[in-house]
């Protein structure tokens, strides 16, 4: 289906839960309120938008958090997902932290893409900006996805004055483990402080003055937006999601729905369509409901629009990543 301003949207991102098992500084900090299981969507509930929405044309799906991992049944909602007429394509988001107790049941699912959260190679900031977590583990997780077959990436968001400094380490453990680390601008959603982000203009013309060779890679190695490097003849390279200094919103082909069921046209504004009323109600009215979202899909983001950057002021962990 396609939007007001002509874009095609084939692609959603499905928060499973708010739920965490980190408390990453920027994202779900200690003390963050936590949403009532009984708001959650059922994976049933989620399963059958799903398939109203393959029906509108949405053929890839993300599964996201909070955290996917701790809630019960991922794997199997994975599969449900796989099997839907006109899905052609299941992946997940994770921190890594848990992904060695699931990684035979999400092989087994079928998915299709396994990303992992990863802001440094310094144990010790790890633990600092995750709020405890194991760095070990995640590293543990990374080469686990390798091993499976099941195509993997690595998500890094880059911050001033914590992890700059590791750009050449984490662009190097890309070309070593001949995957694609994708360094992620930040967004100011929620607590997020944009002023702390870097600019991946900025980061680009530090990786080139490193590596020479890197040039742009025309390949299409995900669903979304980011624009990749690599250099020649080294498996794995670098991608690049610059939602501030590169708008790519004229291409965004991407509705969210949050774990409590509402409908994000736009990760940068807080308006959407709650769905619950609609899941009482036949799967015609439910559709109409979604083809309302998705044609109130704005022409473009207002991340630098206004004094704090965006309308949306949710932690992202009750948005979904």
């Amino acid at each position: 289906m396609k939007d007001h301003f002509g874009r095609s949207i084939d692609y959603l991102r499905v928060s499973i839960t708010d739920r965490c098992n980190l408390r990453c500084r920027y994202c779900m900090p200690d003390g963050c309120d936590k949403v009532s299981m009984s708001r959650i969507l059922t994976y049933e509930e989620i399963i059958r938008i799903c398939r109203v929405l393959a029906r509108l044309g949405i053929r890839k799906i993300k599964v996201t958090g909070g955290e996917p991992f701790v809630r019960l049944g991922c794997t199997d909602l994975i599969r449900s997902l796989k099997s839907i007429d006109g899905i052609e394509e299941v992946t997940i988001t994770t921190n890594g932290q848990n992904l060695y107790r699931y990684m035979d049941e999400l092989k087994d699912s079928g998915v299709d893409g396994i990303n992992i959260s990863l802001d440094t190679l310094d144990p010790d900031r790890y633990t600092y900006i995750t709020g405890g977590g194991s760095l070990e583990r995640v590293l543990q997780a990374v080469d686990l996805a390798i091993a499976s077959g099941i195509r993997t990436k690595v998500n890094c968001l880059l911050q001033k004055g914590f992890n700059e400094d590791e750009i050449f380490r984490l662009a190097g453990f890309a070309f070593r483990k001949s995957i694609f680390m994708r360094f992620i601008e930040l967004m100011p959603v929620g607590i997020a402080d944009p002023s702390q982000g870097i600019s991946n203009e900025w980061l680009l013309r530090k990786l080139t003055e490193k590596w020479p060779d890197l040039e742009p890679d025309a390949d299409i190695h995900g669903n979304g937006p980011a624009v990749y490097y690599r250099r020649p003849g080294i498996p794995g390279g670098i991608g690049f999601i610059s939602a501030i200094h590169q708008v790519f919103c004229d291409k965004c082909n991407r509705i969210r729905l949050t774990s409590q069921g509402q409908v994000k046209p736009c990760l940068s504004y807080d308006d959407g369509i709650d769905l619950k009323p609609f899941l009482q109600q036949s799967d015609t009215e439910l559709e109409a409901a979604l083809k309302e979202a998705i044609l109130k899909k704005p022409v473009k983001h207002c991340f630098t629009a206004s004094r704090f950057g965006s309308e949306e002021h949710r932690l992202m962990s009750h948005i979904g990543g």
